[in-house]
């Protein structure tokens, strides 16, 4: 195994899952500017997450759209010819 390859500056830093709210620490050598008030009254560099187990369909077991960048938009006016011509009777 190669030595020195893997980073020494590990902090606390806290995640926070956008879609939901969900909070949780962990070690990490992420950059980030901001900074949040975790539960235990400390101020902790806060990683923002689109999804995270408590919010990703695997986990929860409910179909959630995720819809960040407007794809499933683009992708309905892309083929939205296709999909009409499915559904129109004959």
């Amino acid at each position: 195994m190669k030595k020195d390859i893997h980073p020494k500056d590990y902090r606390f830093v806290v995640f926070q899952d956008m879609s939901n709210g969900y909070t949780f620490m962990s070690k990490s050598t992420a950059n980030t500017k901001e900074t949040i008030k975790f539960e235990d009254g400390k101020e902790y560099p806060l990683i923002k997450l689109e999804i995270s187990h408590t919010s990703h369909p695997f986990f929860t077991g409910k179909m959630k759209l995720v819809d960040t960048a407007g794809r499933v938009d683009k992708f309905k006016t892309k083929y939205a010819k296709h999909f009409e011509s499915k559904t129109k009777p004959e």
